[in-house]
Parts: structure tokens; C-alpha cells; sequence
């Protein structure tokens, strides 16, 4: 494949070259699921370059080394391209899940998030989910450690009873290093009593 240099920022770039058989190559910046796009720098075999940084902007190598730039259209993407986006995995998602004081059990308004949350993982073939509890600023660290690690396991427990495999899920505890909301030390905030959770 001829050289191909590029700086992503938040951005899908799809490269369509000729690997096995000599040919040109074919770059095009797609823009992320809220429409931004970062820069990709192309630079053929003769040296010269082409910068890309609107969506759908493409670069194609030319016989004689050059770059020759343009826009793709959609068909074009999917004709080029429809067989890498279809297996991309789906896009992480996180979830917040607040507590009761002093407590591993779930608030109300939570409760309802966790059906939210099996939803999602039951789209997924092989869900790889990280649990991280976390408290807010009252008491001491080794009990909150334990609290904040209590919350996480009371999380994958629940996901567990909803058959989801224990080794798809890590846990672990924060304690109260990581407020969500800042507050002088010893403050109760709820927001601070939570699991985050991430599901790829």
C-alpha cells in the first residue's frame, strides 16, 4: 500500500487500498454519530499532501503519485465501505445508577434505569461491561472503599440474575476519590452515590 500519513481527531476514516494488487488508494473522512469530523493529512507517493477535514471529504492516489481530492456521496461510502461499517461492533454506551445513603440499594428513578441498561446489553453478542462504584464525601475512605465496592458488586449481581455471564462483567470501588459533584469535605451529595457503567 502506498504511504499514507494521518492525525485523527474524533473522527471514522475509511482506507480503501490496494494491498494485494497494485492500485490506488482511497480515503475518506466520515463524520462521528454527532456529525463532527477531525483531520486527516494524506500524502501521496510523490510527497505531496491533502488535507481533509470536512465530512465526506476524499483522497484518492493518482498513477502518476499525486493526490486527487474530492467528496464522496453515501452510495459511494456504502459501495467502497459497506462490508467494514456493517461489522463494526457497536459504539460503547455508559450508564449512571444512583444510591440511597449510606446503602447499596438502588433508588427508585435507577431501578427503572436498569431495564434501560439490559436492553442495551441484550444487543450486544459479547458484551464486555466495567461496573465502577463510587460514594459521596461522608465517612471515612476504608469504609466508603468498601461501600463503593459493595454498590458495584450489588450492580453485577442484579445483571447476573438477569443471565448475564459474571465474567463478562468487571467491578470495582472508587470509594469517594472521583465526586461527580465537588463538595467540602464530609458533604452528602447524591449524585456522588453511584455505580458507572460501561457496556462495549
Amino acid at each position: 500500500m502506498r504511504p499514507l500519513h494521518a492525525t485523527l481527531l474524533a473522527t471514522l476514516v475509511l482506507v480503501l487500498g490496494g494491498c494485494a494488487t497494485p492500485g490506488p488508494d482511497l480515503v475518506v473522512l466520515l463524520p462521528d454519530k454527532d456529525g463532527k469530523v477531525g483531520t486527516v493529512i494524506v500524502q501521496g507517493k510523490e510527497g505531496n499532501t491533502t488535507v481533509l477535514n470536512t465530512a465526506y471529504a476524499k483522497a484518492r492516489t493518482a498513477p502518476d503519485g499525486g493526490v486527487q481530492r474530492g467528496t464522496a456521496s453515501q452510495v459511494e461510502v456504502k459501495e467502497a465501505f459497506g462490508g467494514a461499517l456493517a461489522a463494526q461492533p457497536p459504539r460503547p454506551i455508559s450508564f449512571i445508577l444512583y444510591f440511597e445513603s449510606g446503602s447499596d440499594e438502588l433508588t427508585d428513578q435507577s431501578k427503572q434505569v436498569v431495564r434501560r441498561l439490559l436492553a442495551e446489553i441484550g444487543r450486544r453478542q459479547a458484551p464486555d461491561i466495567t461496573v465502577i462504584g463510587h460514594t459521596d464525601l461522608v465517612g471515612a475512605d476504608p469504609s466508603n472503599d468498601a461501600l463503593s465496592l459493595q454498590r458495584a458488586e450489588r450492580v453485577k449481581s442484579i445483571l447476573v440474575e438477569m443471565g448475564i455471564p459474571a465474567d463478562r462483567i468487571l467491578t470495582a470501588g472508587r470509594g469517594r476519590r472521583e465526586p461527580l459533584v465537588p463538595k467540602a469535605d464530609g458533604g452528602t451529595e447524591p449524585r456522588n452515590r453511584r455505580v458507572e457503567i460501561s457496556v462495549r
